[in-house]
């Protein structure tokens, strides 16, 4: 590994550390290296606070000048709720940048790099490309795209049940698992769940980490009907985070003040096939900059979100048990396909493991590969 490489690692590393703090922003770590001696570093750690570049080069004070800096997204140039990050490695003295990828917002891509090179100062981009975009590609999408980030959760048996035809699923999977399901809602900015899961399970959707300290995520509702119990646990739990009831307008106006009066936003959205629109949703949740959604639900809502190619990754745990059942729900309802040769491909693959569990993760494509 060169040294380009093995300081870039660095710079990752420490971007990761605003995992579920920076949103809409992006994860961004910064190396400052004089000669092969790191004298200053930094992450960016919270929409509106100091970008890393700033960090990076407050601690390294005067040996910045002359120095490389590390950053895995190119460097801002232009005025948001900080300044530019260019405008104070130029000034800082710093002879070398080295990033791992342009930045996709049309305010700055290109136009960093571009002030840096007029200044005179050399720079180098590309390095770990891809594994700098893997990090972001919560920001990559909502940035090119104007819609959310959107990862489903899924616990399911080996035979792919999530649950027994009375309706029992706690717990299919173990202990481990459900502590990093709880990571997952602290790095994520909603958690959405459909309110069949809220009337079978009355879950509180809450980032419960071990030793504390967990981030809870704005939870979301969609219940057609506003058919969401006063008392549920959404409601009556105690959190930072507000709740959501995404309905149509066949909801009930009575129920949706009492929703109200509880402290329940209730958003009214289109409706499709007489039930939320949920493309119309997940726009929504963006226009709020919630980027990273998280979705828990049951097997149609997940269903619907696959066929709208509204799936960007998926986190399914597979227990070591054997439900059966016809009846027993699956992990995606809905109609389903015909034909094999239109089925969604699991592509980039990474297998995790839990004790006995097994986790998959994995980004969904949609096949057409026509008969042979």
């Amino acid at each position: 590994m060169d040294a380009d490489d093995r300081f870039m690692w660095m710079a990752l590393d420490l971007a990761r550390q605003g995992r579920g703090r920076t949103s809409p922003n992006p994860m961004v770590g910064a190396v400052v290296v004089q000669g092969s001696e790191v004298v200053g570093s930094g992450y960016h750690q919270a929409a509106g606070s100091p970008h890393a570049e700033i960090l990076a080069l407050e601690k390294a004070g005067k040996k910045a000048e002359g120095a490389t800096l590390y950053v895995n997204l190119e460097p801002c140039s232009h005025h948001g709720r900080t300044g530019p990050c260019t405008e104070a490695i130029i000034k800082a003295g710093i002879n070398r940048v080295v990033a791992a990828m342009q930045d996709p917002n049309p305010l700055v891509s290109g136009k960093g790099f571009a002030r840096l090179a007029e200044a005179g100062v050399k720079v180098k981009e590309g390095v770990l490309e891809d594994k700098a975009g893997q990090l972001n590609e919560a920001f990559i999408k909502y940035i090119v795209t104007g819609m959310p980030y959107i990862s489903v959760k899924v616990a399911m048996s080996l035979d792919g049940k999530i649950g027994t035809p009375t309706g029992d699923s706690h717990w299919i999977t173990g202990e481990k698992s459900r502590q990093f399901v709880h990571r997952l809602r602290d790095h994520s900015d909603a958690i959405v769940v459909g309110i069949e899961t809220v009337l079978k399970d009355d879950p509180r959707l809450t980032a419960r980490l071990e030793g504390g300290g967990g981030k809870d995520p704005v939870r979301v509702v969609v219940d057609s009907s506003a058919r969401l119990p006063l008392e549920s646990k959404v409601i009556e739990t105690v959190s930072t985070a507000k709740t959501i009831l995404a309905v149509t307008e066949q909801a009930s106006k009575d129920k949706c003040r009492a929703l109200k009066a509880r402290g329940v936003e209730v958003l009214i959205l289109p409706s499709r096939e007489d039930r939320v629109d949920l493309h119309a949703l997940m726009k929504n949740l963006a226009d709020r900059k919630l980027v990273n959604v998280l979705v828990e639900g049951g097997g149609t809502i997940n269903y619907s979100l696959l066929e709208r190619s509204l799936v960007d990754k998926l986190f399914i745990f597979i227990a070591p048990i054997i439900i059966g059942g016809k009846e027993s729900p699956t992990a995606f309802a809905g109609s389903g396909i015909n034909s094999l040769s239109k089925a969604w491909s699991v592509e980039d693959v990474e297998l995790k493991q839990f004790d006995r569990d097994m986790l998959v993760i994995g980004y969904p494509v949609k096949q057409d590969r026509g008969v042979s």
